[in-house]
């Protein structure tokens, strides 16, 4: 009854009660659509940026992510793969070893990072074989084949075929000394990759840094990223039965993670400051149609009525009020961020500045239930939660008091 009487109560002034509600639907659609688009962008910004060559997650030698010293190795790198790939969530797992060396060219050299790969497997954790502009990347027979990034190879002015020379340390200690003959030219867009990475085949490195049949990392990869952080558990035990660290995501791109946890701290004072300015709005229009109708609420008191059930009365017309008003927030964002989801936003102005972090110039929001009623939910609990105010003012009220204030 009381219900009933609440949602009666609202529309005796429906003008008011529909700027109300647009006041809350606006709101509640903007933190849904900002929201799932806020998501969207990070997912794709963590899948683009893990997948160009980190993986979604490492198997590391005890201590490499602090010191990734080359002696640092894990022994037995192929069985700890294929136990990896029996693991539900995980495709594919790749050796790697992770050097740096002197890359030369005449009278021009550079240092660079320089990474052994299996080129067949190198294709499941990492997007960086796609990026090949000029030439081909790796291929299984490839024995002395390198690829660099653009900006390595205009450094040391070498082009398909022409062969640079690497000169750095082997595991032993030893002179690690080779000639390798550039196969293919990358460019993924992101500075520190294409200035400063090589890869080679990955039985080349072991041959030629002394490594025999050991590697320094081995980078795994799903079908999403959701799907190895699922299968955590059971590649930190298998990490454990062979003493070797496993780096998730987040370890892998501290930057990365800091600046999307950033981003997420400044949103949220946006959201907070917005969910608030729409609840004091509320409040005071409720608060004035409390004062209007005090001596209505007088009348109620004489006759019996008490003054709880009065307070309940006025706080389900707020509750009503705003649960209606999140309820259409909630059906028109989640409609914007599914067409969207469709078609996508273009920022081809930014792709330049997009590239940076590895991201498309069209980007899409990624609608969830989080992203779809964490906003509404919360502007509905901080009008609820404010309608004690009123509650409250109309329990003190007395009838004479009533009368007297109308």
């Amino acid at each position: 009854m009381l219900l009933a009487l609440a949602w009666r109560n609202l529309w005796r002034q429906p003008r008011r009660t529909l700027l109300s509600l647009f006041s809350i639907a606006f709101a509640a659609t903007l933190l849904v659509f900002m929201l799932s688009f806020q998501l969207g962008v990070y997912s794709e910004m963590k899948e683009t940026v893990l997948r160009m060559f980190d993986g979604y997650a490492q198997f590391q030698a005890e201590g490499y992510a602090t010191d990734p010293d080359l002696r640092r190795t894990i022994a037995n790198p192929e069985s700890v793969s294929e136990e990896a790939l029996g693991v539900k969530g995980v495709v594919a797992a790749s050796p790697r070893i992770n050097a740096f060396a002197l890359l030369a060219n005449g009278s021009k050299s550079f240092g660079a990072a320089v990474v052994g790969v299996d080129p067949a497997r190198e294709r499941g954790v990492s997007t960086l074989p796609a990026s090949v502009r000029q030439g081909r990347y790796l291929e299984a027979g490839d024995s002395d084949g390198v690829v660099l990034g653009d900006a390595l190879a205009r450094n040391l002015d070498v082009g398909i075929g022409q062969k640079v020379t690497l000169l750095g340390s082997g595991l032993d200690g030893s002179v690690a000394a080779d000639v390798l003959r550039v196969t293919g030219i990358y460019h993924t867009g992101i500075p520190e990759i294409d200035r400063s990475m090589a890869q080679m085949p990955l039985s080349r490195a072991q041959a030629t840094f002394a490594f025999g049949d050991k590697a320094n990392t081995i980078a795994l990869s799903g079908a999403t990223l959701s799907d190895v952080q699922g299968a955590q558990g059971a590649l930190e035990r298998i990490g454990r039965r062979h003493g070797i660290a496993l780096q998730d995501w987040g370890a892998l791109e501290p930057a990365l993670r800091d600046s999307i946890t950033l981003k997420y701290i400044t949103s949220s004072l946006f959201y907070i400051t917005l969910v608030t300015v729409v609840t004091f709005i509320i409040l005071n229009t409720l608060l004035m149609s409390v004062l209007e109708r005090t001596r209505e609420f007088g009348m109620l008191l004489a006759i019996g009525m008490r003054p709880s059930l009065i307070g309940a009365m006025v706080w389900l017309e707020l509750i009503t009020l705003a649960l209606t008003g999140g309820a259409i927030g909630i059906a028109i964002g989640a409609a914007l961020s599914l067409w969207f989801e469709r078609t996508g936003i273009s920022f081809a102005g930014f792709s330049a500045v997009l590239a940076q972090y590895g991201l498309p110039s069209q980007l899409y929001p990624a609608l969830s239930a989080f992203s779809a009623l964490i906003g509404p939910s919360v502007i509905v609990l901080a009008i609820s939660l404010g309608g004690i105010v009123p509650y409250l003012h109309v329990r003190r009220l007395t009838p004479a008091m009533a009368m007297r204030a109308a």
